[in-house]
């Protein structure tokens, strides 16, 4: 995964998924209860394929790389939900914020920029963007968390509030030193 996906793994979740392709696929057929048609679906697969591995004809550790990471998307969509449901209901009502190094840089109206550049920043996220991380997080796309947190930055750290040309500045935010998510 990238680093704001680990990062909020590591504060928002108290264990990791299976380490081992096995235990991985073993975990689908449990979240599933073995059936293989549901299992097929969720990895792009042939029903057959997915007894084969059941059996032992066929050793999902030498799959194609695309299917290893579907099983490995689809087991961490499934990964302690209670968990996160509790950690993303808590965000909500305390708040989240963000501590980063990362590289910044801004193109406003009229194609005025501000040269990307490292800068370190402890923001609040709004509000309103908080499910979305979550889902980010779930879904286990960096690129999303990082588009969302993007925007929260932008709207409290780069952003002049109630001013025109608030919507038509966009952040740029590349380059992660190092990120932390946490309450408030």
């Amino acid at each position: 995964m990238g680093k704001i996906i680990d990062a909020m793994k590591s504060r928002f979740q108290t264990r990791d998924i299976p380490k081992t392709i096995k235990g991985r696929f073993n975990a689908l057929m449990r979240k599933e209860k073995g059936d293989t048609a549901k299992v097929a679906e969720r990895l792009g697969v042939s029903r057959r394929t997915v007894q084969r591995y059941v059996k032992g004809d066929r050793d999902i550790s030498k799959s194609k790389p695309k299917i290893v990471d579907r099983l490995t998307q689809e087991v961490s969509k499934d990964h302690q939900p209670r968990v996160r449901a509790k950690a993303e209901a808590e965000a909500k009502e305390r708040g989240l914020y963000v501590e980063t190094r990362a590289r910044f840089g801004f193109t406003a109206a009229g194609e005025t920029t501000d040269d990307a550049r490292m800068r370190r920043l402890t923001e609040d996220v709004p509000e309103d963007l908080v499910p979305e991380i979550f889902e980010a997080l779930r879904n286990g796309d960096e690129d999303k968390a990082r588009e969302i947190i993007a925007e929260g930055l932008a709207r409290e750290y780069f952003r002049e509030p109630d001013t025109e040309g608030v919507r038509a500045l966009g952040v740029e935010f590349t380059d992660i030193d190092y990120i932390e998510l946490d309450y408030r």
